[in-house]
């Protein structure tokens, strides 16, 4: 099956398997590894993206589903070659261990922010709760987002 997105701005196309997920296709076949592959269950909100304007765990999306339709990764967050406001906070505040969780918490916040741009801790707990992190103790990602919320 041959698919056509607009990913980060830009046409894309791609032959995938029908019952590919989306996150597959970013990955495998528009070679955008932002997105991480961990529990395929949409459980740790490491494969986060944005599908139709809305927050979605591409692991769980059907590729076919996303067809026709505008996908933004964490790799299109940046806008004239700068780094999103998040994904700023998030290396000056240190709320980067491993890494490995980042691109999914960088994009919740990022989802979060546009839709309210001063929340409070409850609502950034809330927006971030369907992400996991193994290495901290989120503080640091509240205060990164803090932090891009007050640019």
């Amino acid at each position: 099956m041959r698919i056509e997105l607009a990913v980060n701005g830009e046409r894309r196309e791609a032959d995938v398997w029908p019952g590919e997920s989306l996150l597959t296709a970013l990955r495998d076949r528009m070679e955008l590894p932002g997105s991480k592959n961990a529990c395929e269950q949409g459980e740790c909100g490491f494969c986060s993206v944005l599908l139709y304007g809305m927050f979605e765990c591409s692991c769980l999306v059907i590729v076919g589903q996303a067809d026709g339709h505008e996908v933004v990764t964490v790799e299109g967050l940046e806008e004239n070659g700068r780094l999103h406001p998040v994904q700023e906070a998030f290396a000056e505040t240190g709320a980067v261990q491993c890494g490995f969780c980042t691109p999914g918490f960088v994009v919740a916040a990022a989802d979060l922010l546009q839709r309210v741009p001063d929340p409070s801790d409850d609502e950034i707990r809330e927006a971030l709760s369907g992400n996991l992190c193994r290495c901290t103790g989120y503080q640091k990602i509240l205060d990164a987002v803090h932090v891009a919320a007050a640019r």
